[in-house]
C-alpha cells in the first residue's frame, strides 16, 4: 500500500454487503464467509464504523494470528474526541489492540480536511502510539483525492473507481483516474471502491473488474461479497481461473434487489431516470416498486450522494 509497508491482497473484502445495511448476515453466517476469503488468500478487509459489522469481523479472527488480516476502517469524526471515541470502539468490538489504515469516511475536498483538522491529529498521534498503522481517507470526490495527494498525513486513499464513473460526485471517470495517477507518483496507497458501481454494472462484472485492476497505482480493489458464489466468483476472476458451472448458475439465478440508502434526501433526480415508473418520493425520500423495477441502474447514476445500490 503505496509507501506504509502494509502488504495486501489485491481483493479486498468489501464488507458493507455483509453488514446490517445490506446483506443483514448474522455475525456468525458473516464470520464464516470472512474466514472462508481468509482461506482463500485474501488478507485485506474494508469496514466502516458506519457498517456496524465489528462483530462479525471479531468472530472471524477469534483464535487466529492478528497478522491474518489487515483492517481498514472508516469514521465520519471531526474532533479530537469523536475521533478517540471511533477508535476505541473498532479496537473495543473486534477485540484488537491495534487498526491497521483508519481512514476518515467520505472527505469531499481540501477545505473538508481542514475542517477535520482536530481528527487528523488525533490519528497521526494514535499511529504514533501504535494503535493504527495508517492514516488515510476514503471518498466519492476528485478533488479530494488531489489535496489527499498534498498532505503528508494522508498515507492512504479509498477512492471511488469504476468504468462508467458511477458515483463520482464531481466529475468523469478521466478525471478521478488522473488525480489516481498523482497520488500514486505522491507515494500514496490506493484501494479502490465500486468497482462495479453499487452493483448498478454486475451484468458486465469481468469488463469492470479487469477496468480497474489494469489502473496503474491501484494497490487492491474492494469488492463487495455476500456469498460463497459471489467469493468464489471474484476468486477465479483476480487468479484468471473460469468460474466453475455450478458457481456460476448459483449466481445467475440469485435474486437482487433495489436498495435506496435511508438517507436519501428526497431531491428526484432518480425518479426522472427511471423509464420503468418504479420510483416514488414516500414522506420526503425516494421508494421503489420491487415489482417493477428492472434493476437496470440507470437511477443509481442521477444519485448525487450514490444512496442507490443493487445488491
Amino acid at each position: 500500500m503505496g509507501k506504509t509497508g502494509i502488504k495486501v491482497s489485491r481483493l479486498c473484502f468489501g464488507s458493507l454487503t455483509i453488514s446490517p445495511l445490506q446483506a443483514n448476515l448474522s455475525a456468525a453466517d458473516g464470520a464464516r464467509l470472512i474466514e472462508e476469503a481468509m482461506d482463500r488468500g485474501i488478507n485485506f478487509l474494508d469496514t466502516a464504523e458506519l457498517y456496524d459489522n465489528y462483530m462479525h469481523i471479531r468472530e472471524a479472527m477469534r483464535g487466529k494470528p492478528r497478522d491474518k488480516l489487515v483492517i481498514a476502517t472508516k469514521t465520519y469524526a471531526y474532533t479530537r474526541e469523536m475521533a478517540e471515541k471511533s477508535l476505541k470502539k473498532a479496537m473495543n468490538e473486534i477485540k484488537t489492540d491495534h487498526i491497521d489504515i483508519f481512514l476518515l469516511h467520505e472527505q469531499e475536498s481540501e477545505l473538508t480536511l481542514k475542517g477535520h483538522r482536530e481528527a487528523v491529529e488525533y490519528f497521526i498521534n494514535a499511529k504514533r502510539k501504535g494503535y493504527i498503522s495508517a492514516f488515510g481517507v476514503s471518498t466519492h470526490h476528485i478533488e479530494c483525492v488531489k489535496a489527499a495527494a498534498k498532505w503528508d498525513e494522508i498515507e492512504v486513499i479509498h477512492p471511488i473507481v469504476n468504468i462508467r464513473g458511477l458515483g463520482i460526485a464531481d466529475g468523469g471517470v478521466e478525471e478521478m483516474l488522473g488525480a489516481v495517477e498523482r497520488a500514486g507518483d505522491c507515494g500514496r496507497g490506493i484501494y479502490a471502491m465500486k468497482p462495479l458501481g453499487g452493483g448498478n454494472i454486475n451484468r458486465d462484472f469481468r469488463r469492470c473488474l479487469d477496468f480497474v485492476l489494469k489502473i496503474p497505482h491501484i494497490d487492491s480493489i474492494a469488492v463487495g461479497m455476500q456469498c460463497i458464489e459471489e467469493l468464489e466468483a471474484n476468486l477465479a476472476f483476480f487468479e484468471n481461473r473460469p468460474v466453475d458451472t455450478k458457481t456460476a448458475d448459483m449466481l445467475a439465478g440469485r435474486k437482487r434487489r433495489l436498495i435506496i440508502e435511508p438517507w436519501c434526501e428526497g431531491c428526484g433526480s432518480c425518479i426522472e431516470a427511471c423509464s420503468q415508473g418504479a420510483l416514488q418520493i414516500i414522506d420526503g425520500k425516494a421508494a421503489v416498486r420491487q415489482d417493477m423495477c428492472i434493476l437496470c441502474g440507470y437511477c443509481a447514476a442521477k444519485c448525487k450522494n450514490f444512496y442507490i445500490k443493487v445488491i
